[in-house]
Formats: structure tokens, C-alpha cells, sequence
């Protein structure tokens, strides 16, 4: 029942009349659920599949590349980044996890510093779904067909496996743990996998996943494979045709064209043609 431009209410079981802020216009729903988050909030959500974001009708294609330091990078020249905590936020967040950690168990205080951190994470967690839903909406209206990686991003953020060391019972080896750490945190952190995911259900059937091998070492005005063309994260420069661009952009275009599917074929004809043998010469 809507009060308001604002309010509206619902009649839970068992409780009675609830009033909810609108966030959106209350679609006709049959059920719904209610959640109750880590940061105290309660959500109302309507069982409602909405209807795909329509194309163009251009015919226009579009490579989408997800990084780390750029969250999306698209064909057309624009990088986007996914927002998250400021940097006051940040050092707040450290300081309630210090403060956090030297409280007694079952205190009051231990409660009341839990309770702040996950608000600092809830709110990273709505700018997070907010860029995802609105990047995604741009995207859909604007191309009839977007093509990203096909990337296993639950591989890709996996915890390290311990490697025991085979001379000491008990101890174990280095395995980079603290640095795959900090790269997992930022794969999750730039939604890769709810960028695709919202994707595919906004542009149904016009979502095509390429091959994510050898994108960023392919220039996308000669196809010529290298690792030296990448100089740095964020340029790149063709060592046969001299092509400069912004390495996620390049990577982007080459996903457009489809050709990560074909780079490691044509790296592969490259070196068996330099291993040819040569014919012995008459003499």
C-alpha cells in the first residue's frame, strides 16, 4: 500500500502494518522476503523479474575488459571505476578493526565495534551494486552486443593451497598468500562477476563471452602478439606497428573483434614458421 511519493507499507505475518522507504516504484508482486543485513538494516524485496533492457537496434558491438586499477574498460575509449571507500573511510575502518581487536569477547563494546565496521562495509557494498546497476543499464541500452572474458573469477580468488615443506614436519613454505590476498580483495571489490551477471540478465542472449588469452598482448591494428608491446599496467605499444593506446582499451577492442579467440593461433604459426628447417643448398 504506497502512503506517500516516498513511503509506503506492507503487512507482515505475525507483526502487523510496516512502513518501508521506496526506493523504486512497488512493482505487482505476489511474495516477497524480508532481510535483516550485518549493518542493522532491514530490506523488503518483491519477487519480480523485470523486463530485458531493450537494444539499439544499431548493431553496434561493444569489448568490455575488467581489471584491478580500471574496473571496466570499454571498446569506445572510456574506463570506468567501480567506487569504494574514501580514504577517511579506510582509516576509519582501520582503526575500528584495531580498536575491534583489543575488546574483551562478549562485551558490550566488541558489539557496538562490530557493529560500525559492518556499516563501513555495507556502505562500500551499495556503491559497489549501485555502479554495477547503473554500468550495466548504460551498456545494455547503448549496444546491441557486448562481449567480455570468459573469466572464472571463483578460481581466480581462491585462497593459495599451503605447501608443506618436505625437509621440517609441520612447517610449511612460502606461497605468496599475503599477496594473493590483497588481489582478491580487489577482484571482488570491482564486481567483476555482478557486472556479467546483471549484464546477462538486463541484455538477454546479447552477451557473448570470448576467450580472455592473450587480449592484452595483442595489438588491435596489426594482431601482432607480444609481451613486450605492454611497457606498463596502462600502456601499450606495438613493437611491429608502432601502435600506442591504453593497454585495458587495446584489450577491450581486441575483445570487440573477437580476436582473443585467435591470438594464441597466431603466436603458434609465428614460432613454427621460424623453427622451418631450411633445405641444404646445392653445391
Amino acid at each position: 500500500m504506497t502512503l506517500s511519493r516516498k513511503w509506503a507499507a506492507v503487512n507482515v505475518p505475525k507483526v502487523g502494518w510496516v512502513r518501508f522507504r521506496l526506493s523504486r516504484p512497488v512493482p505487482v508482486a505476489k511474495s516477497y522476503r524480508i532481510t535483516y543485513d550485518r549493518a542493522g538494516r532491514w530490506h523488503i524485496a518483491f519477487a519480480v523479474v523485470p523486463p530485458p533492457v531493450p537494444g539499439p537496434g544499431t548493431g553496434q558491438i561493444a569489448g568490455v575488459d575488467r581489471g584491478i586499477t580500471v574496473s571496466a574498460a570499454v571498446s569506445t575509449g572510456e574506463l570506468l571505476s567501480c567506487p569504494g571507500l574514501t580514504e577517511a573511510e579506510q582509516q576509519r575502518l582501520k582503526d575500528l578493526q584495531r580498536r575491534f581487536a583489543r575488546c574483551n569477547l562478549g562485551s558490550n563494546r566488541r558489539q557496538r565495534m562490530k557493529a560500525a565496521i559492518a556499516k563501513l562495509y555495507a556502505r562500500g557494498r551499495d556503491r559497489r551494486k549501485d555502479w554495477v546497476e547503473k554500468t550495466s543499464t548504460d551498456l545494455a541500452r547503448r549496444f546491441d552486443v557486448i562481449r567480455v572474458e570468459d573469466l572464472r573469477i571463483a578460481q581466480m580468488s581462491r585462497r593459495p593451497k599451503p605447501k608443506p615443506a618436505p625437509d621440517r614436519s609441520g612447517a610449511y613454505l612460502p606461497n605468496r598468500r599475503r599477496s594473493k590476498a590483497g588481489l582478491n580483495r580487489g577482484i571482488l571489490a570491482n564486481g567483476w562477476g555482478q557486472l556479467v551477471r546483471r549484464l546477462e540478465h538486463k541484455a538477454a542472449g546479447r552477451v557473448e563471452k570470448v576467450k580472455s588469452a592473450y587480449t592484452s598482448q595483442t595489438c588491435s591494428v596489426c594482431g601482432h602478439c607480444a609481451s613486450e608491446s605492454r611497457k606498463s599496467q596502462a600502456a601499450f605499444r606495438c613493437v611491429a606497428c608502432g601502435h600506442e593506446a591504453n593497454s585495458d582499451v587495446n584489450a577491450a577492442v581486441n575483445i570487440a573483434a573477437g580476436r582473443a579467440v585467435s591470438a594464441r593461433r597466431e603466436t603458434l604459426v609465428q614460432v613454427s614458421l621460424k623453427r622451418e628447417p631450411q633445405l641444404p643448398t646445392s653445391a
